[in-house]
């Protein structure tokens, strides 16, 4: 049976395994126009609002006044029709749609942009008794699009709430708070990055004046831009007592193993040096573990700082300098100190940005870092925001898929894929991918897998314990290879299967011992390196669970075939 909605019931499998999942360019396409015509007509309703104004006024030219009508009926046509193409339902994921709706793709930028210079040209002509002054409409629109934030943050969370303690799910970060937690930091990195370039463009235009001090030649931006970013000194110094205590908890954990680490590998000379490094490693590794809970409190600052900081500017009207004159000296100091730093604070950001970039352009290590968080943050389909990075996985995914198929019908031989880190990922959604006869002849070797520890913890509806469990059922054939030291990877911790196996150790083999030597030894004449996430394939572990897996494929085919059922 099928909902109400047209799309196929999966049951515990997730919904990325639905053939139509990994296609997305249509929606892309039309939702990246739509919000490219939003962003122009934002700025040609402004303009236009400006100018209109002044023409409605006793004295306004009678031309000028009903073009800017003009303007306006065509601005909101254009408005409606953009809210249209967004709202409007994008693809079917039962069938892959390559479809692209050009006509929509195409008309709707250009006719925003068209709009944006008639409102350009209409709000330039000349007014011989127009004098501008003051800031350009829309500014107390900041505010509203502040508590819009922020109510709808608390909604979701409470809705998230409901949702975890009706059908709770083992191990989800946060009590079932993650999705809000990371709203509330993406709406916050959004509305300080552009509070400080407000700032900072404010206090460039200025030149030594303060920015809503008035003494400058403008007013400044809005009250409530200044107040955002002078919350940003007061959370950087309130996040660094959960830097502090994951700090110390490390250096506890490694001081705890310190005492366990020599015995990890009897008959060895336990050397303090060899015996920090391995410790060390399984406790920076532990870290990992130890994200939710803060960012949940990174979070909860946030929304308690943004909501002080639009409080503040309602309330007072000022920026925190002006609007702590009369209080006492500590206090105005801090004030005007916050709204100083707030927007170098960003400055600052923007550099060490550009720095890490560099760094990560000449250091393999921390090349690997930044690719390791753009994989994660590159796998979803760009369905909730276009101007997001391209989705690789919808071209992998396909791509593996296709090969898999066809290289089984092709040479009816049996195919182990060994999947690291978010390989591991992609290889799991591409197995979703195929028919049961193929899945028959393919087996799963993940190593370094973040698969349960973050995909499913952060994301159940997808990699939960109902959806890994299943994939274990559809692959029959399936291993998982994990360290201590790894900060990414680690088991897949299936629930044990009702027949009274034990359904993890079967997949989970590990933790696998890094580094493979504690000393010299013939075969590691030099000191082995403590490889934490990498080279998983020089584990002996490795090449024994691969000959396991294939034989295990060879006495599965023929028992399928058997059958009487086809296996591709």
């Amino acid at each position: 049976s099928a909902p109400d909605d047209g799309e196929p019931r999966t049951g515990g499998r997730p919904p990325l395994c639905l053939p139509g999942f990994w296609y997305g360019r249509r929606i892309v396409a039309r939702l990246r126009a739509a919000h490219t015509a939003a962003a122009l007509l934002t700025v040609a309703a402004v303009l236009t609002q400006a100018a209109t104004r002044h023409d409605r006024a006793p004295g306004g030219g009678t031309a000028l006044d009903a073009t800017g009508w003009a303007l306006v009926a065509a601005l909101s046509a254009a408005g409606a029709f953009t809210l249209f193409t967004v709202c409007r339902r994008g693809r079917h994921e039962t069938t892959p749609d390559g479809r692209t709706d050009r006509a929509a793709v195409r008309a709707l930028p250009v006719a925003a942009l068209a709009l944006l210079a008639l409102a350009a040209v209409h709000a330039a002509w000349s007014r011989p008794r127009w004098v501008s002054t003051g800031m350009l409409p829309g500014d107390r629109l900041f505010g509203a699009v502040g508590l819009a934030q922020i109510l709808l943050v608390v909604l979701l969370a409470v809705v998230a709430r409901r949702l975890h303690r009706a059908e709770p799910v083992e191990r989800a970060p946060l009590a079932g708070l993650a999705g809000p937690v990371v709203a509330t930091l993406a709406c916050a990195l959004g509305g300080l990055m552009t509070a400080g370039v407000a700032q900072r463009a404010a206090d460039w235009l200025d030149g030594r004046a303060t920015p809503g001090m008035g003494d400058g030649p403008i007013a400044g931006p809005p009250v409530v831009l200044s107040w955002q970013a002078s919350a940003i000194p007061p959370l950087l110094a309130a996040l660094l007592l959960p830097a502090l205590h994951l700090a110390v908890r490390a250096l506890r954990t490694r001081r705890e193993l310190l005492r366990t680490v020599p015995g990890d590998y009897p008959g060895e000379e336990p050397d303090r040096a060899r015996t920090g490094a391995i410790a060390g490693a399984v406790a920076r590794a532990g870290l990992t573990d130890s994200a939710p809970w803060v960012a949940g409190t990174a979070a909860g600052l946030t929304l308690l700082l943004g909501g002080g900081a639009l409080a503040g500017a309602w309330a007072t009207g000022d920026v925190p300098g002006r609007a702590a004159d009369g209080t006492s000296a500590a206090v105005e100091s801090c004030a005007q100190t916050a709204q100083a730093l707030g927007s170098w604070c960003v400055g600052l950001g923007f550099v060490l940005l550009l720095t890490w970039g560099r760094r990560a352009y000449r250091d393999p290590a921390a090349r690997r870092t930044v690719g390791i968080l753009w994989d994660v943050g590159t796998f979803w389909p760009r369905a909730a925001h276009p101007f997001a990075p391209p989705c690789y996985a919808e071209r992998a995914v396909p791509d593996l898929t296709w090969r898999m198929r066809t290289w089984t019908e092709r040479t009816g031989g049996r195919l182990v894929i060994s999947g690291h880190s978010q390989g591991s990922v992609l290889a799991a959604a591409a197995v979703w991918q195929l028919d049961r006869g193929t899945r028959a002849r393919v087996a799963l070797l993940t190593h370094g897998s973040p698969l349960e520890r973050l995909y499913g913890r952060w994301f159940p509806a997808y990699f939960g314990p109902a959806q890994l469990t299943a994939l274990h059922h559809d692959l029959r054939c399936w291993r998982n290879l994990w360290r201590r030291t790894d900060p990414i990877g680690g088991p897949v911790r299936l629930p044990p299967a009702g027949s009274g196996a034990d359904s993890a150790r079967r997949v989970d083999r590990g933790p696998l011992k890094d580094p493979l030597a504690y000393g010299r030894t013939p075969e590691h004449p030099l000191p082995a390196p403590v490889l934490c996430h990498s080279r998983y394939q020089a584990d002996p572990a490795f090449a024994e669970e691969r000959s396991a897996l294939l034989a295990e494929l060879a006495a599965w085919i023929p028992a399928q075939d058997s059958s009487g059922r086809s296996s591709g």
